[in-house]
Order: structure tokens, then sequence, then C-alpha cells
């Protein structure tokens, strides 16, 4: 099984609400999938997760920042990948505190325009009575700890 290292983001606005992802997946071994998550992803050959947090916030949101901060959660578990395969996911999170903006979406790969159909921001009370999956999981409890700590 392949190893899969990942940077994500806990993007918080000022009202302490965080930036999620609608990612649909209507083709391939994820067909009919569909969750909200951070944004974030797969790091770059050689990339360290610090990184991979900042190209990937660039990427997704149109935002740059000079460093992610220090990671404030991991996570490990088995996965099944976009390609098909079942991976070992090893998550790195980041919390970034950002003011409004507008999200920009041009360094969106061909496949991120197919199945990140939405976004928004989430309070934490909204994701506690979400109806969809939200990942990760335990959300709710990783902002609060993370808006707590800073």
């Amino acid at each position: 099984m392949r190893a899969r290292p990942s940077a994500r983001l806990l993007v918080v606005d000022p009202a302490g609400r965080v930036l999620l992802f609608r990612f649909a997946f209507r083709t391939g071994p994820l067909a009919g999938r569909i969750f909200w998550a951070t944004p974030g992803g797969a790091l770059e050959p050689g990339e360290s997760f610090e990184d991979g947090a900042r190209r990937e916030l660039a990427e997704e949101t149109g935002l740059t920042i000079d460093h992610p901060g220090g990671q404030i959660a991991r996570r490990e578990f088995v996965m099944r990948a976009p390609e098909g395969d079942e991976v070992l996911a090893e998550e790195r999170y980041f919390l970034v505190r950002v003011a409004p903006f507008t999200l920009a979406d041009a360094g969106w790969t061909e496949l991120e325009r197919e199945i990140m159909t939405e976004h928004r921001w989430w309070t934490p009370d909204e994701i506690a009575v979400a109806e969809e999956q939200i990942f990760p999981v335990d959300l709710s409890d990783m902002l609060a700890a993370a808006l707590e700590a800073s």
C-alpha cells in the first residue's frame, strides 16, 4: 500500500467559520461519493508538509502566505484514492486565519474543477448538525481545540 502524505488547512475567517469544499464524484472509482472537506491535498515529491500547505492554499483559494504556522493536528488512516487504489493517508493540519476574501480557482486542476462543486464557510454549530459527510469526522473538535490554543 502506498503512502499518501497530505497537507490540509483549517482556513478560518474573523467570525470563526471554516472554509470547506464540497466534493462530488460523478465518475471513476469514487463515483457517487459526496462529502465536504478542508482545502489541501497530496504533497509533491520532496515537498514538506508546510510547503504543501502553502501551495495547496494558493492553488485552491488564491491566497498566498509565507508560512502556515505549526501543525495543529495529524491523522493517519486507510482510504480509497481518486485513482481507485487504497492508500495510507497521512494528513497534517494547519490553522490559517484570514480576512474576508474572494476565492480564486485559477490554480485548480481539471479534476478539481470536476469534483469541487461548491464552497462555503461553516460555523462549528453547522458542522455539528450537517447531514452530508464532513471530513475529517472530528472537524468540530479539531477546530475548537485549534481556536482555543491560538
